[in-house]
């Protein structure tokens, strides 16, 4: 894993995913060049992006595909969910991208990041989707 000085937030962040990685006994893709890689965790794959540019770090996992039946009822669970549930992260659909798709994300800027709190929004944000996706494409899936 080299050292991008162009990239200060990735570097950072890629330290970080290696000592995570250390310390799980595993190694995981460092950020590619346009800030990007991804964390396995139970069902639930937690991509994570730096964007150097708004200084920010995005955490995103896949939950399902949005319905074509029984929306109104979704997004109600999923407001429900994002008040305690989802605790750092919350459900969200990307209408520019993915408008057919829900994910769980969480947005947190680079400033001030250490490495405890990278761990526990990757820890949140893995263990909230693997609990709810599941769960919410047996409710809602069709």
């Amino acid at each position: 894993m080299t050292e991008n000085i162009d990239n200060p937030g990735i570097a950072l962040v890629n330290k970080y995913l290696k000592k995570f990685g250390e310390s799980m006994g595993k190694t995981f893709r460092p950020f590619d060049e346009n800030g990007y890689t991804f964390v396995q965790k139970g069902s639930a794959r937690v991509t994570i992006n730096v964007f150097e540019s708004h200084k920010i770090i995005v955490f995103l996992a896949f939950i399902m595909d949005v319905p074509e039946t029984k929306q109104f009822e979704l997004f109600r669970k999923l407001l429900e969910l994002n008040f305690l549930v989802t605790e750092d992260g919350s459900f969200a659909i990307d209408n520019r991208t993915s408008p057919n798709k829900v994910f769980l994300r969480a947005l947190r800027g680079l400033a001030g990041l250490d490495y405890e709190e990278f761990v526990d929004i990757l820890h949140t944000v893995a263990k909230v989707a693997d609990e709810w996706d599941n769960k919410l494409r047996d409710m809602f899936a069709e």
